[in-house]
């Protein structure tokens, strides 16, 4: 029998456990025991069926890594970037050569032997491994069925080297998790020799579906199904314990222990039956919902039935690739959609920003439906925004409505939610279209939408000045005596966002809303006689976009900067200049951030710094701009270029119907190219707003950080609104800052977000979707042409590199990304749709685009040639030599 009875080692004043039982293990023996075997302790405790076993502490560890001097390594590791891969295995090598040539103390190789007592499975425990945010899974090694005591210590050796495979140290890097503060613990365990085994998951990996258990399973050991050696049998239990699902796998090899030691993979003749019955299915189910409820979250678990028929439970982390789940009142599915991804932001929301946001959006509820008594029906799980659209899938005209708008600004969405309307549990239960049209009707009457709509198709430059006086208006709401106290600053920013910016907006809507009209109308007189890829010329070099203009006054910057030699030097380096910057591109800089320094990445965040606050990025892009030098190339010409192709296909299109429905296709595109620019007006609102009110927030966090009550002034963002006025009457905000802050960062790494989720967890995308074909990527057309070149995939534009001609490819974009348009030979996105913002612009620069392309930046690596057809949506990877291998994102 494995037991921990015996060594224990004097290590400095304290004593310190060499050897621990399972027993013995409690859920706060992390740093002591691994995550692995924590758990186990934990699974034990709670009376769960666990071999016996024991750990070898972290405590042995840490006396044979002193011997093994890996300082040197660790420094060189702190130093090495996360995407150098090539330097990061060389160091994990010499680190593992040390940590084997490392001398074993007496008292640690009298443990490990006298725990060897018969078969036993000997395995890794790392302080970083199966976290709530981070599996580690299969990053250390296992060595099953080891027999003798020298082997069991030779085995013991090799797990501590295994916290230096390339793997381990790789992973550890990408999660920004410290090598000198990890350790590993070692468990030895008894040996079950399993006739049946495998992996059960509490909940479905892919789907994301909650107490939906998905079980694999093949004869002999499970090292074969975790390995993934092996075809197992697959099995899918629903929540009412009924068996949903069979797919029997060939199971052609197995993998059985050896008698002295050791496993062995044999070829097995295939059978046509289950490897487990329906009653060891069930089991497997109630086992996988009672370690659950243990851990009140899924998990992955491994499990094993020995040749008595008695289940065994091997190892459970947590499943840590689901995404959270909203907080949703019991009772009732519900559907959710990511406000997030369609506002083309991947990364996590600080708490200000979700703060900001959900007061902008009851000024908008209580702009479109008069004030509103409940909660709004805004949620954040993983700090994005996601809105309960349930509502629109039970109304005939929500479903007729907001699918037609996702169309085009987020067209996978629109496809995701329809797929929906035949679940009978979202039947619909509102009919009549008549309380919408009746709400619609009132806001367009009260704003007087129609009048505004024929003001500008008769005169489009009344538009113009109808777009002056609400930008003048706004800031003169915005604005907010400098001597104002932070008390009176937070006021303002609540009045603000909550009354004064969205009233202002259906004084925009009307012009765009009148340009799109015009086209709709064009599309449907040209109906049967245009060509794809022709209409949406049209929009190429459209003038009157906010975001546009933005973009050329910066390449015109980059231009005057060129000519200065000082600057253009200061520019030219590998890195930003840093110090006083030389005149011309100090007053360029200045000139640029006095008229759009409220700008941002991710700028619906008001977290975000501004561009005011951190020009870093604008120069980075100034100086990608400097790199081109084919004049033909130059954006402002590629602009006037796209301008002159869209009056030639205007004319095209008329003369080709002829006639009076020539003369009323001109006059259509011609109101469409003069009005459809202004559809940036309104976010370009409430970026100006949340610049403003930015501001405020960080008077506010300064005057908090002085009082001791914040580490920095710039933790305020980690705050909503209400704890930043606590904060204001004395409450000390540290310990919560610094909970948000480990919860932002880890949320920042997290790289697939779903579009549309339900309150069950399940991701309906993910639901019967099929296998992509490889290398056949499709999206929605966004931008006609078709362009052949390198691809750059970028996930964050700051700091960003694209030459030239690149094709980027990204998960989102938002007005923060465009510079990068200017010199991009094409576009693929993962999300958006043809009337998105990226789409826009792509199609203003009269680049190729094709947006939508589930998984473009996993599968799509930089440096790939992709071929990105705009027109029919098809995105073609070309074959690349086996021997290149792909480079990481920039």
């Amino acid at each position: 029998m494995l037991t921990s009875d015996g060594d224990r080692r004097l290590a400095g004043p304290e004593h310190h456990p060499l050897i621990l039982g399972f027993q013995d293990i409690a859920s706060d023996a992390l740093p002591l025991v691994g995550g692995k075997a924590a758990n186990l302790g934990v699974l034990t405790r709670a009376g769960l069926p666990v071999p016996p076993g024991i750990c070898l502490t972290t405590w042995a560890y840490r006396r044979v890594a002193e011997g093994a001097h890996l300082g040197e390594v660790l420094d060189a590791l702190a130093r090495t970037a996360p995407g150098d891969t090539a330097a990061l295995a060389e160091l994990a090598g010499r680190a593992r050569a040390a940590v084997l040539a490392a001398p074993v103390p007496d008292d640690i190789a009298r443990a490990v032997r006298r725990a060897a007592d018969g078969p036993v499975a000997v395995r890794s425990s790392a302080t970083a491994e199966d976290l709530p945010d981070a599996s580690f899974a299969g990053q250390q090694d296992t060595y099953l069925n080891v027999v003798g005591p020298e082997a069991v210590l030779d085995a013991v050796r090799r797990c501590w080297a295994s916290l230096w495979t390339d793997r381990a140290v790789a992973y550890r890097a990408a999660n920004g998790i410290d090598h000198a503060a990890v350790h590993l613990a070692v468990v030895i365990q008894r040996m079950v020799q399993a006739e049946v085994a495998g992996v059960m998951f509490t909940a479905n990996p892919v789907t994301g579906r909650r107490r939906e258990v998905v079980i694999d399973a093949s004869p002999g050991l499970g090292e074969s199904v975790v390995s993934g050696g092996v075809n197992p049998d697959h099995f899918v239990v629903g929540p009412a314990k009924k068996i949903t699902k069979r797919v029997l796998g060939d199971k052609a090899t197995v993998i059985r222990s050896v008698g002295g030691g050791g496993t062995e993979q044999v070829a097995r003749e295939s059978a046509d039956g289950p490897c487990l019955t329906d009653d060891q299915i069930v089991a497997l189910a109630g086992l996988g919902a009672r370690v659950e409820d243990h851990y009140g979250s899924p998990q992955d678990t491994e499990w094993a039935i020995d040749s008595s028929g008695a289940l065994w439970l091997t190892q459970a982390r947590p499943i840590t690739t689901l995404y959270p789940l909203p907080e949703t009142d019991p009772g009732g599915l519900r559907v959710y959609f990511c406000f997030s991804l369609a506002q083309g932001l991947h990364r996590p929301i600080t708490p200000m920003g979700v703060s900001a946001f959900r007061t902008l959006a009851g000024s908008v509820i209580a702009t479109l439906f008069g004030p509103r008594t409940g909660p709004l029906p805004l949620t954040e799980p993983g700090m994005r925004l996601f809105g309960d659209v349930t509502g629109v899938m039970r109304s005939r005209v929500g479903r007729a409505v907001v699918p037609r708008l996702l169309d085009v600004m987020e067209a996978r969405s629109a496809v995701v939610l329809r797929s929906l309307f035949d679940d009978p549990r979202l039947s619909v239960t509102h009919r009549s279209p008549l309380p919408a049209v009746r709400r619609v009707w009132r806001v367009a009457a009260r704003y007087r939408t129609p009048v505004r709509i024929v003001q500008a198709l008769r005169d489009p430059r009344s538009a113009r000045r109808r777009m002056a006086w609400v930008v003048e208006r706004l800031r003169e709401r915005l604005a907010l005596s400098p001597d104002a106290t932070p008390e009176q600053r937070l006021d303002h920013v609540e009045h603000c966002l909550g009354t004064q910016v969205v009233p202002m907006i259906p004084h925009i809507v009307p012009f765009p809303a009148a340009g799109f009209l015009m086209m709709a109308l064009a599309a449907r007189l040209l109906r049967g006689r245009g060509r794809p890829g022709e209409l949406p010329t049209v929009l190429r070099g459209l003038p009157h976009n906010v975001t546009t203009e933005m973009d050329l006054a910066l390449w015109h910057a980059a231009s005057r900067i060129r000519a200065d030699a000082a600057s253009a030097r200061a520019l030219a380096g590998p890195a930003l200049p840093q110090g006083e910057l030389p005149p011309v591109l100090r007053a360029e800089l200045d000139g640029f951030l006095a008229r759009y320094g409220h700008r941002a990445v991710a700028e619906i965040d008001v977290g975000m710094p501004r561009w005011a606050d951190d020009p870093s990025h604008v120069l980075g892009v100034l100086a990608n701009y400097l790199r081109l030098d084919d004049p033909s190339l130059a954006p402002d010409e590629q602009f006037a270029r796209g301008a002159r192709e869209a009056e030639e296909m205007i004319g095209t299109l008329a003369r080709r119907v002829g006639g009076l429905r020539g003369r009323v296709v001109r006059f259509a595109l011609g109101r469409t190219r003069e009005l459809a620019g202004y559809r940036e007006m309104p976010k370009f609102c409430f970026i100006v707003a949340l610049g403003e009110m930015r501001g405020h927030l960080a008077a506010v966090g300064k005057e908090l950080a002085g009082r001791g009550l914040l580490e920095e002034p710039d933790d305020v963002f980690m705050l909503s609104i209400a704890e930043a006025r606590a904060g204001l009457g004395g409450a000390d905000q540290r310990a919560l800052v610094r909970t948000r802050r480990a919860t932002y960062e880890r949320e920042l790494r997290r790289r697939h977000i779903p579009r549309v989720m339900l309150s069950d967890g399940t991701e309906p995308e993910a639901v019967g979707a099929a296998a992509p074909v490889e290398g056949a990527m499709t999206g929605t057309p966004a931008s006609p042409g078709t362009v052949t070149g390198k691809a750059r995939v970028i996930l964050d534009p700051v700091g960003a590199h694209l030459s030239p001609g690149e094709i980027l490819v990204a998960p989102s974009t938002d007005p923060g990304w465009t510079p990068l348009f200017l010199t991009a030979g094409g576009l693929v996105m993962e999300m958006g749709g043809s009337n998105s913002h990226g789409a826009v612009v792509a199609r203003e620069y009269g680049i190729p685009a094709v947006v939508g392309v589930p998984d473009a930046t996993s599968r799509v690596a930089t440096g790939d040639e992709i071929t990105v057809d705009g027109t029919t949506g098809a995105v073609t990877l070309a074959a690349s030599p086996a021997a290149s291998p792909a480079r990481p994102p920039a």
